[in-house]
């Protein structure tokens, strides 16, 4: 690890002790997590770098640090791309492995960040929670029961120079078996130029909207909504960042 990222290391840890120490003042006992989000930034401009081996170094040492004094931790994926393109893919997913393999115990700001943090992309939400959905299934392992490895139902049926996409195995299992995409497409570049040639983000751009127009919200009692309103305004006349209109 380079010696700016060692600096970047010790400071973010001091700040987070500072932070943890204050809340136990004011509050003693109360939970609390380990939270600590460290990157570079490019020596050309200045601005925040997310996604870059720095940042996945300074997050296996957050991790350890944090599981020295005992706390789960918080920590954050990100890219500093400008567009949803191949570097911001690049860019979260190193982030997003730094963070697993680090051990983290909530990882934030894992979908949708551009510019390092200052844009947010529908588009790029999209595409990283396809890629979420695609590590919580290898996360969640797979099942190799005798009914799973199927020698009765699918091995035995199949003779020397067969196949098995017939067997009753694979008919009962085919539409289950297999991670379902949201956005991703299987289709080989024929049939995929005959559904229209549509890249990654014409498709994202799709289902984002497409479940805008559905507005399938969550119930909400408005009477605590209504509760709110007071507290809010109690907080934004004692200063701060106003709410957006």
């Amino acid at each position: 690890m380079s010696v700016f990222s060692d600096d970047e290391i010790e400071n973010s840890h001091a700040e987070v002790l500072a932070a943890i120490t204050l809340n136990q003042l004011v509050r003693p006992g109360a939970p609390i997590c380990y939270g600590t989000f460290t990157s570079n930034v490019g020596m050309k401009s200045g601005a925040p770098a997310l996604g870059t081996p720095t940042h996945f170094q300074a997050s296996l040492a957050a991790g350890q640090l944090a599981r020295f004094i005992g706390l789960p931790w918080r920590s954050a994926a990100g890219s500093a791309s400008n567009l949803n393109d191949v570097q911001a893919a690049n860019e979260n997913q190193m982030g997003l492995w730094g963070c697993l393999m680090a051990g983290a115990s909530v990882i934030i700001h894992s979908a949708g960040w551009l510019e390092s943090g200052l844009t947010i992309s529908y588009e790029k939400l999209i595409t990283d929670v396809e890629v979420l959905n695609m590590i919580a299934e290898l996360c969640a392992g797979n099942n190799a029961s005798v009914d799973e490895i199927g020698f009765e139902a699918a091995i035995s049926e199949v003779n020397p120079s067969g196949h098995f996409f017939s067997t009753s195995h694979t008919m009962a299992r085919y539409d289950t078996a297999f991670y379902e995409p949201v956005v991703h497409d299987y289709a080989n570049f024929g049939t995929w130029t005959e559904r229209g040639a549509s890249d990654v983000n014409t498709r994202a751009t799709a289902i984002w909207k497409g479940i805008l127009a559905a507005d399938n919200r969550p119930d909400i009692d408005e009477a605590k909504v209504e509760a709110l309103h007071p507290f809010i305004d109690i907080r934004t006349a004692d200063g701060g960042a106003l709410p957006e209109s």
